[in-house]
């Protein structure tokens, strides 16, 4: 069977669902690859490239559509794509179901299978073909670099001789997989970050990025904000009307607010109403990333920028992904390659659409000239679905004192009972061997116990416990040597030499194994 990939028609689209590299995978699942002339090239792929990956170059989009069995594209196809479906083709792509009734018309009657991408269900096995992650996870980022191309001052803030500059302060709504995208840049880049979200059970995630989790005194609401799908949950007007009393709060005090609330199958609901927009500062700027479905502020106007009356910029653009057209396509085709990979379980070039499939029957919409969706619930729970965690008990300093001394005490009494049984086994032993076994014995107790000390005194903060471990007996082993490398024997001499030279290049080695983890680990 072959995979065919046309060029996106949609005015200011830049990804395609192929590139180089998913091509060479796809044809380890015994695939032929076909892609339409140009349908990379503003992604970054060269036809070239994708000869070079032996994937067939086709001159026009109805030649593709002929020719393949399976179509991968980005956007929902329009009106002149859905005429070229047939009974044998599977079509992978965006679909919007929710809004496209006519779309689903056409492909049950084509007789089509339509695999609708923003619909893979989220569960755990689901990750690797979750596109709207994926696509929202570069939006995320992206918005807080258009963001900072609007604002006027630095994120981060900075003394310099010529005056002081404050930080700005971001104001994520929504913490999703693009919302946790935002705080994750807006933090990297200095500014100081809030976050809210209707489910209470994300303030973890939110507060391990460096960012405050804006909480409401309104508890009912708080614990039930979660969908079985992971997304958040139409919210009660109670509920709404203590969220906008807090956002009017806090609208005169954010320099950024970024908004990506989204409920499936749903209008946008507003969050950021007009008068928070007057009373916002001068020079503040707002990017709407649900703009395409109706926008999370009132004043958006989707695939435009807008500068209000008091000086507020407001950004809608609807094309975030193909901004970063390179890595959007990569992830994108990632996805569809996994998602060819459950449909290709014998890897022999040949579509099984398995509809007893949770994945599988979850994205299909349409198939067998029926309207499949939406699709039944599926079995498995979500990944969001986890209830919220209590936070522990923050302890007092006495406590903590207490708790340290009945730890050092503990402690104590075990090294004591160690050392006591290690002394009755060496006088044991003592009694009945020779003189020379002995000396040997002694180097060794020792050799134990200063590389036990000098090793554990090592701040844990400079390697790893599994380093320390392991360093702690290559100390003995070199320690154990240097005693025994004078010794009148030179086998014995030329042994320990070997047992030195080979214990420090473990210790070393370990320390700049651990050195080099560490640094990825740190702030660039």
């Amino acid at each position: 069977m072959k995979i065919g990939t046309p060029k996106e028609v949609m005015e200011g689209e830049n990804r395609v669902a192929m590139t180089p590299d998913s091509a060479l995978q796809l044809q380890k699942l015994g695939y032929d690859c076909a892609i339409e002339t140009g349908a990379g090239e503003r992604a970054g792929f060269a036809d070239a490239a994708y000869e070079e990956a032996g994937v067939e170059i086709v001159k026009t989009a109805a030649a593709l559509w002929k020719a393949a069995d399976v179509v991968a594209k980005v956007r929902v196809p329009t009106e002149t794509e859905l005429k070229r479906l047939r009974t044998d083709l599977t079509l992978i792509s965006f679909f919007n179901p929710g809004g496209n009734e006519a779309g689903l018309e056409t492909a049950a009657k084509k007789g089509a299978t339509v695999i609708a991408m923003e619909m893979v269900p989220r569960i755990s096995r689901a990750q690797k073909m979750d596109a709207l992650s994926s696509m929202a996870n570069i939006a995320g980022y992206r918005a807080v670099i258009e963001a900072g191309n609007n604002f006027g001052r630095f994120f981060t803030g900075q003394i310099t001789a010529a005056g002081k500059v404050p930080p700005a302060k971001v104001l994520v709504v929504g913490a999703g997989v693009a919302g946790l995208a935002a705080v994750g840049t807006s933090t990297s880049l200095g500014a100081i970050t809030y976050a809210f979200d209707v489910r209470p059970e994300v303030a973890e995630q939110v507060e391990s990025m460096g960012a405050e989790f804006v909480y409401l005194d309104f508890e009912e609401e708080q614990k039930d904000g979660s969908s079985s799908g992971g997304y958040a949950s139409v919210s009660s007007p109670e509920f709404r009307e203590a969220q906008l009393a807090k956002f009017r709060e806090l609208a005169p005090e954010v320099d950024i607010v970024i908004t990506t609330a989204l409920i499936p199958n749903r209008e946008a609901p507003e969050l950021w109403t007009e008068d928070m927009v007057k009373s916002m500062k001068r020079g503040s700027v707002i990017v709407d990333l649900a703009a395409e479905k109706g926008g999370n502020c009132k004043l958006t106007v989707a695939d435009d920028k807008i500068v209000t009356e008091n000086g507020v910029t407001i950004i809608g653009y609807t094309d975030f992904p193909s901004r970063m057209a390179t890595q959007a396509s990569t992830l994108y085709a990632t996805n569809i390659r996994h998602m060819m990979t459950d449909l290709t379980p014998e890897k022999d070039g040949q579509v099984v659409h398995d509809m007893e499939d949770d994945v599988i029957r979850g994205s299909t919409v349409t198939h067998k000239g029926e309207i499949t969706w939406p699709p039944p619930p599926p079995k498995v729970a979500a990944i969001a679905a986890a209830p919220a965690k209590e936070k522990p008990k923050e302890l007092t300093a006495e406590e903590k004192r207490a708790q340290e001394i009945a730890a050092f005490k503990a402690q104590t009494k075990r090294q004591v009972t160690l050392l006591a049984i290690g002394g009755a086994l060496v006088l044991s032993v003592g009694l009945v061997a020779p003189a020379s076994f002995m000396q040997h014995f002694i180097v060794f107790l020792l050799a134990v116990f200063v590389g036990f000390q000098v090793i554990w005194g090592v701040s844990h903060s400079l390697h790893t416990p599994l380093m320390a471990v392991t360093n702690a007996i290559s100390s003995i082993i070199i320690l154990g040597a240097l005693m025994q490398i004078g010794s009148s024997s030179v086998v014995i001499t030329i042994l320990a030499a070997l047992a030195v030279f080979m214990a420090a290049i473990n210790i070393f080695g370990g320390f700049l194994v651990t050195r080099r983890m560490l640094a990825m680990f740190q702030k660039s």
